[in-house]
């Protein structure tokens, strides 16, 4: 009980560091301009009409053109589960008062709330208003009764954005971008392992059987007959990502056994996270079909490479529409430059936005296809931070850090606001790193322990990211590091019960 109780105190003194040097950045007189009030995308009132509302004839002519009989009103949560309610359709375009707890804001990958809850939320466990987003708005192709799903933004009942909604987080990065003239677009990448059904979390995961009956050993990358051994599982994922319009583009057979790779088209940052956000349900719901299940931890097995979400980004400017990587002569531009640095000087303040999960550091270790430190360069696949061998019209750079476990609105938001940085204070990088990074010394976290106490190491990110989120985010990541270090594994039993 009494380590417990200095776990706990230890958890307490590093959010009131942190919540210090917030708060002292915040009061003084030479911090840098604040945005927090310059969020372009505009709060709904309580008293406002919803988008869904008032673009109601168009919505409702598509609930009634697919028959939908219930609507799945969504909200990412902190870790990028899907929160929400179930409201039937005839019901859906009337309602002004969809309502979540916004505790719910707060809670660990457990299910658990930190000590520390109520200082982010009301200690009345207030609701937060949604207000559906019609952009989003998609089928369900996996539901028994004609269903569709629509994602939600968060709103105080002041009508002020919730600071705690990752989806805000994200959507208040790109309207600085709009500010600053900016427009940001990004591909992401999505890796993941086919698994065979595991109900006992005591045994490992193995891969499952393919059409052949027999599973993978073998290193298969980029291999058409392995994925020819799931073709039923692809057919249907493809169909069902069609349904849902989901911009996925090409797939393959990635290093792990039984482990895929999709990739999207270039897309707005909101709009391919909700994509992201969607695609990792949909993933999810076909391997269940096919009496499996699809995982994106970030190392799920223990001799296999870890799964990543590599993040593409290029930038433009909103009145040339011209990608402000590429000069008129064809060549990479200053600010390419300047973004690649912001990359470097800020992802180690913001490795828990790309490895938000303890699981995630066993994912960032050498010599297993991941970055390990904070290098760059031209078509180099060891490095962090890549600008891949394209025209010039398509330049741009590849964040390889982030794990396809991480919340995509976090993880694309950190990218963004990190390249930001750069631009806007001129950032120099190092030169490009010529042959493998990997064996190179290791330059970010390689606990979630360690990453979190970085978080909000320097005041520049208070700027582009809500103080109260950082803190709450900071709040319970330590918690769930607390709750993994309790539990005692086979590997402490086999090799320490009876040699220490």
């Amino acid at each position: 009980m009494l380590q417990v109780c200095r776990l706990r105190a230890r958890r307490r003194q590093t959010i009131l560091a942190i919540t210090t040097q917030i708060e002292e950045f915040m009061s003084s007189p030479e911090k840098p301009a604040d945005h927090s009030d310059t969020i372009v995308y505009s709060p709904q009132t309580p008293a406002a009409k919803s988008p869904i509302q008032e673009g109601s004839a168009e919505t409702a002519a598509w609930l009634e053109g697919h028959n939908i009989s219930e609507v799945e009103c969504l909200v990412p949560d902190m870790t990028g589960n899907a929160r929400g309610k179930f409201i039937p359709a005839h019901q859906f375009l009337n309602r002004t008062d969809l309502k979540l707890p916004e505790s719910i804001m707060v809670q660990t990958v457990t299910g658990e709330y930190t000590d520390e809850h109520w200082e982010f939320v009301e200690p009345t466990d207030t609701d937060m208003l949604l207000v559906p987003d019609p952009k989003s708005l998609r089928k369900v192709p996996w539901a028994r009764e004609p269903t569709a799903q629509i994602i939600a933004d968060c709103y105080k009942a002041s009508g002020e954005p919730h600071p705690l909604a990752s989806r805000n987080v994200l959507k208040n990065i790109l309207s600085l971008y709009q500010q600053a003239g900016l427009r940001a677009e990004v591909a992401p990448e999505v890796e993941f392992y086919l698994v065979h059904k595991n109900t006992d979390p005591d045994y490992e995961l193995m891969p499952p059987k393919g059409r052949s009956g027999r599973r993978e050993v073998a290193r298969m990358s980029f291999s058409i007959d392995a994925v020819a051994e799931f073709e039923d599982f692809v057919e249907d994922m493809y169909d069902f990502a069609d349904e849902q319009a989901l911009g996925v583009d090409t797939l393959i057979h990635e290093n792990g056994a039984a482990q895929l790779e999709i990739n999207f088209n270039h897309g707005d940052p909101l709009d391919m996270a909700d994509q992201v956000f969607v695609f990792k349900r949909t993933v999810r719901e076909t391997a269940q079909k096919h009496g499996m299940y699809a995982t994106f931890m970030a190392k799920p097995m223990q001799k296999e490479p870890g799964s990543a979400l590599h993040i593409h980004q290029s930038i433009l400017s909103v009145q040339s529409g011209q990608n402000i990587f590429n000069d008129p002569d064809q060549q990479p531009t200053p600010e390419l430059m300047h973004y690649i640095a912001g990359l470097q000087r800020y992802t180690p303040d913001l490795i828990s936005f790309y490895a938000p999960n303890v699981n995630s550091y066993r994912r960032l270790a050498p010599d297993i296809a991941a970055p390990i430190n904070l290098s760059w360069g031209y078509d180099n696949r060891t490095t962090a931070f890549r600008v891949p061998d394209s025209t010039p019209i398509n330049r741009r750079v590849e964040n390889r850090f982030p794990g396809a476990d991480a919340n995509p609105y976090l993880a694309i938001a950190a990218s963004l606001a990190s390249g930001l940085l750069g631009l806007e204070q001129k950032l120099q990088p190092t030169e490009p790193h010529q042959g493998t990074a990997n064996d190179d010394n290791v330059e970010v976290a390689r606990s979630l322990e360690e990453a979190v106490r970085r978080l909000n190491a320097n005041n520049d990110l208070s700027r582009v990211i809500d103080s109260q989120f950082l803190r709450a985010y900071a709040a319970v990541k330590l918690d769930e590091f607390e709750e993994f270090n309790r539990v005692i594994s086979s590997w402490e039993r086999e090799h320490l019960l009876l040699q220490v």
